[in-house]
């Protein structure tokens, strides 16, 4: 009551009325201006900015032919092995040589390419349907290396033609030499199965492991080239790795998605 008291009293006291009364302190105003002055950028910015994304995908370096797994026509056992693996062959170029029991029989190209995987050795035993070895096709010595790689079937649609992609390459230290530059110049319409990638990577772990997550999406990745690195394609520095990047090298590709206003990003 002592307190409620005072106060009136105070109320009351005419030579009180004249006193301005202090809304807030000049600290508290500083404080206020800045954030309406935050408030209005934020909202400037929510209309006229963007907001960039990025899709991260597993891929592999080739040269965009696909391959094919090399079949024997006939059952044996192999005496000779005529190629080795990394080796670019001709068409119908003897890789193995098998003895029959009608004789000795040579099995041979179907397309010229890159032998990278051979599986038969002197000694083996191989039957009629046999895969004996796996080549990658090349139609040119001077073909360009693309990336393929298999992104998120429900990420498909959000990737464009003509996107920057960043990739990553598994046998590159990518803090030494960064990584390589490159723009997506196709996108699959439909997902590929464990079985579709194995057909074209010429590849049955291949196929499992880029579908270890479900069907993906196929993106084609044309590699920026480049005169002055020795690889023969730009890097993010300024020279990339002293040694060329071989086909069928695991890498990561990450997408630069377009652009959205935050605005649509941030709403559902």
């Amino acid at each position: 009551m002592q307190f409620r008291q005072q106060a009136l009293s105070k109320l009351q006291s005419p030579e009180e009325i004249d006193l301005p009364v202090r809304l807030a302190r000049p600290q508290g105003c500083l404080v206020l201006a800045v954030t309406v002055v935050a408030m209005v950028a934020a909202a400037v910015w929510a209309v006229t900015g963007t907001v960039s994304s990025t899709l991260g995908a597993p891929g592999i370096l080739t040269y965009a032919q696909g391959s094919y797994v090399l079949q024997s026509p006939v059952a044996g056992q192999v005496t000779d092995v005529l190629a080795e693996e990394g080796e670019r062959v001709p068409a119908d170029s003897p890789l193995v040589k098998v003895r029959t029991t009608e004789g000795d029989t040579v099995v041979r190209t179907i397309a010229a390419g890159r032998l990278t995987t051979l599986v038969t050795a002197v000694g083996s035993v191989i039957t009629t349907g046999a895969d004996v070895a796996a080549v990658e096709r090349i139609e040119k010595s001077d073909d360009p290396l693309s990336v393929m790689l298999y992104a998120p079937a429900e990420s498909g649609s959000t990737v464009s033609v003509g996107a920057p992609v960043d990739i990553t390459v598994q046998s590159v230290p990518k803090q030494r030499y960064g990584v390589l530059r490159g723009k997506v110049k196709a996108v699959g319409r439909v997902a590929e199965s464990s079985r579709r990638i194995t057909g074209f990577l010429g590849s049955t772990q291949l196929g499992e492991q880029f579908s270890r997550e479900g069907p993906p999406v196929a993106v084609l990745v044309r590699l920026d080239e480049s005169s002055v690195t020795k690889s023969g394609y730009t890097w993010s520095s300024p020279d990339g790795p002293p040694y060329a990047v071989e086909s069928m090298t695991l890498a990561t590709g990450s997408v630069r998605l377009a652009e959205q206003h935050p605005i649509d990003w941030l709403l559902p």
